[in-house]
């Protein structure tokens, strides 16, 4: 899941704020420096690179004795006005620590203590920051870690304060209240190497404060197998375990931390702005600056669509910050901080405050485009954000229509807050269509953008089709014919009308092996129905593959049989790679797929009955034909897939149509939509209760994602409570760290989101 080598703080990537962002710092850093020239420049970068620039830092000099080290501390004082270079004589970590704290000017509220050699996230003091300025009743906020260099692996774990008492869960950098921080005189231990880090929470838990564990990876603690800190503590262990022991005796109740991701709305008035915040912007740079709206950043054809446009367009034209709204084990968010700049809204901050933030953000970034994809709560929040900024277009993209979801899914949130969306972009015409001819959308403000593949890494001549067969373990003779099955294993897929579709295959002919590259729900029913039907022997399953352009190498022929797509991902692809496709015929699939590259196939099941796995005998027997005559004429098929791509349907084409489009908007935003904005400023009440509206008709599903989540991080089993506990709206499970406790949120009603704000454009257009 993580790539230890793409640890933060590898090289300067400062954000230019306004100078008078750089007064009057809300917090301290503190680092105890002792010959610690080897990585500091490292940890400097890191501190750097934050995306909250109201900060004092003061590098503690521990007595060093290194010349060095000595040197790079005069270095150090010269690169920022707000680091601040101090010495001591040598008193070990708790000590320095201590020191550099009572340094804190008076307008700091927070202080952050990190050492020379580790590093952080741009993200972490904002986002740190926003979790305690908005979790009044909380003292200090933390990130889950990840250990590189010395030793790699995570350390994720659920905090409880029983636990705590005996284990050491927490981490030792966080973000603390100032003044309770002295309100337990700090760290006070002057011996050396005894827990220090675990002392100090246990003193501040026993005093009733409150732990935020903010659920991404913030913190990465460069773990070095000896002469650490740590190392030594260990080395100290008897010691440092009776400190602990006496101070885990003073903490006499359970102290309950606020853990995210978690469902804790309930008709809250939402907070459009938190007055207490400090304001701070970006310097002018030139670029169209774009805040970006997604669900998440997992393995998907939209997600990767996301991930390669923040990746190919220019970074010196345009500025990209992206906001995430759904929780989810985002397995690919390290691939997008490489990027952008992330803000996983789940992760730090209640959703009563999410608008505040995104509007802090657009402010803070001097955005110039909101540009929402696939995110519901996005669209919830649109009529919002054009009132609070009329004059900054929003434009959305969407990749297809779902009649089993919503009727319509996102293309038709997209339609009920048309009135503010200055352009729509689709992957396919027809899509588009759709669009205008079924929600009436403007035909001038809906435009297809394909998505698009990259041809230079989809090239068959980068991969040698013997050495994968051998790393799969895949044996076959020369007329064996392979055919590709490549996605999510899941009811939208049709998994099961592919194994009927397989089971008539077999009736023709028996010259085929079918590869199978993918998981999901439905995976372990499809095996079922594959052994029913005696196709083991014609089948070999791989799991997820994470480099598809193997699979396609040694594929004759791919199969997609889904009841719905935009255009698929895997269709662009498998013609890139010079593989010819076979698919129903959905989305745009016909626009992509011509009878020079392969077969389309008329889908005759209606989406409503996407949970029904039984197909007409007619749409298996057309896949059968079609996959025989394309298998009995392959060469001629093969020689025109690569070319379909190159003329019209690779990445970099598509790159300079969205720069193109955003330009476009950029520079000549709708002027009714601007006059739209300025009517909904009265309104915005209204607005802001369809967000509430979003929140609640959604909570039941956002309560379950969070407990996947959870579920997936702690592996955690429904257990039976016999206390009071047990019926007051909670539930508890068994971790291996103890019992972990989750709410139950009951939903007796879904709410229609869009029925009011339907009402209010309505009558905006009429006057």
């Amino acid at each position: 899941m993580f790539d230890f080598k793409l640890y933060p703080g590898r090289k300067r990537e400062e954000i230019e704020f306004e100078e008078e962002n750089k007064k009057n710092p809300e917090i301290t850093i503190v680092t105890a420096y002792y010959n610690g020239h080897m990585y500091i420049d490292e940890t400097i970068n890191a501190v750097l690179n934050q995306t909250f620039p109201c900060w004092e830092w003061f590098i503690v000099d521990d007595g060093s004795t290194d010349e060095k080290s000595i040197e790079k501390l005069k270095q150090i004082e010269n690169i920022d006005e707000r680091i601040k270079v101090v010495h001591k004589k040598n008193g070990g970590l708790a000590e320095t620590r201590d020191y550099g704290a009572n340094l804190s000017s008076k307008s700091a509220k927070y202080l952050f203590f990190i050492d020379d050699d580790d590093v952080i996230n741009k993200t972490y003091l904002e986002c740190a920051y926003w979790t305690l300025q908005t979790n009044k009743q909380a003292t200090w906020a933390y990130t889950d870690l990840l250990n590189f260099q010395g030793a790699e692996f995570e350390w994720i774990k659920y905090f409880d304060s029983e636990i705590e008492k005996k284990e050491n869960l927490l981490v030792a950098t966080a973000l603390i209240k100032k003044k309770d921080f002295f309100e337990v005189n700090g760290y006070e231990l002057r011996e050396k190497a005894v827990n220090e880090d675990w002392n100090l929470w246990l003193k501040l838990l026993a005093k009733g404060k409150k732990p935020v564990r903010m659920n991404f990876v913030g913190f990465w603690y460069r773990k070095k197998l000896t002469g650490s800190e740590l190392a030594r503590s260990q080395e100290n262990k008897e010691r440092a375990l009776s400190i602990i022991e006496k101070t885990a005796s003073t903490v006499k109740e359970r102290v309950e931390a606020i853990q995210y991701p978690k469902q804790d709305y309930n008709w809250e008035k939402i907070v459009d702005s938190v007055s207490e915040n400090i304001q701070y912007r970006i310097k002018e740079n030139g670029k169209i600056n774009i805040l970006m709206i997604i669900p998440w950043m997992i393995t998907g054809g939209a997600d990767k669509f996301n991930l390669d446009l923040l990746t190919k367009i220019d970074k010196n034209k345009f500025n990209i910050i992206l906001v995430n709204t759904n929780p989810k084990v985002n397995i690919w968010r390290q691939n997008f901080e490489e990027q952008v700049i992330v803000y996983d809204l789940t992760t730090f901050i209640n959703q009563k405050y999410w608008i505040a933030f995104i509007n802090n953000l657009i402010k803070q970034y001097r955005i110039n485009i909101i540009f929402n994809t696939n995110s519901l709560v996005g669209y919830s929040m649109i009529p919002a954000l054009k009132a609070e900024f009329p004059e900054i277009p929003i434009i959305d993209y969407i990749h297809m229509e779902e009649w089993y979801n919503r009727c319509g899914g996102y293309s038709r949130d997209s339609s009920m807050v048309e009135s503010c969306i200055d352009k729509t972009f689709v992957c396919n015409e027809n899509s588009r269509k759709i669009l205008i001819d079924y929600f009436g959308r403007k035909e001038n403000e809906i435009k297809t953008v394909y998505i698009g593949v990259d041809e230079k890494k989809f090239n068959p001549k980068n991969y040698n089709k013997e050495e994968i067969l051998k790393e799969y373990e895949i044996v076959k003779d020369k007329n064996t014919y392979i055919i590709s099955y490549i996605c999510r294993i899941d009811t939208q897929k049709r998994p099961m009308l592919f194994a009927e579709i397989l089971k008539k295959l077999k009736k023709t002919r028996k010259d085929f092996l079918c590869i199978i590259a993918g998981d999901g729900p439905m995976l372990e029913q499809l095996k079922n129905k594959l052994k029913k039907y005696d196709l083991l022997e014609n089948v070999k399953f791989l799991g997820n593959v994470k480099e598809t352009a193997k699979i396609y190498r040694i594929s004759d022929l791919t199969i997609n049989c889904s009841i719905k797509e935009g255009v698929a991902l895997t269709s662009y692809e498998s013609l890139s790679m010079g593989v010819p496709v076979v698919s129903s015929d959905v989305g745009g699939q016909a626009e992509l797929i011509d009878n020079k590259v392969g077969a389309i196939v008329p889908c005759l099941q209606k989406e409503n009955e996407i949970f029904k796995f039984e197909y007409m005998e007619e749409e298996i027997l057309n896949y059968v034909k079609k996959i025989n005559y394309i298998l009995n004429n392959l060469e001629k098929y093969k020689k025109e897939c690569r070319k379909r791509i190159l003329n019209g349907f690779t990445i970099d084409q598509m790159i300079v149509n969205m720069e193109n489009n955003f330009n476009e908007v950029a520079f000549n935003p709708n002027a009714e939509k601007i006059e739209i904005g300025y009517s909904l400023r009265k309104m915005k009440g209204i607005c802001n209760e369809l967000i509430v509206k979003n929140f609640i008709a959604n909570r039941e599903e956002y309560n379950w994602l969070c407990e996947q989540v959870n579920k997936e991080y702690f592996c955690y089993e429904p257990i039976k409570c016999s206390d009071s506990s047990a019926n007051s709206g909670y539930n508890y499970f068994e971790t291996p760290r103890g019992k972990l406790r989750l709410k139950v949120i009951a939903i007796t009603k879904k709410i229609h989101l869009y029925e009011p704000i339907k009402k209010i454009l309505r009558k905006i257009r009429k006057n």
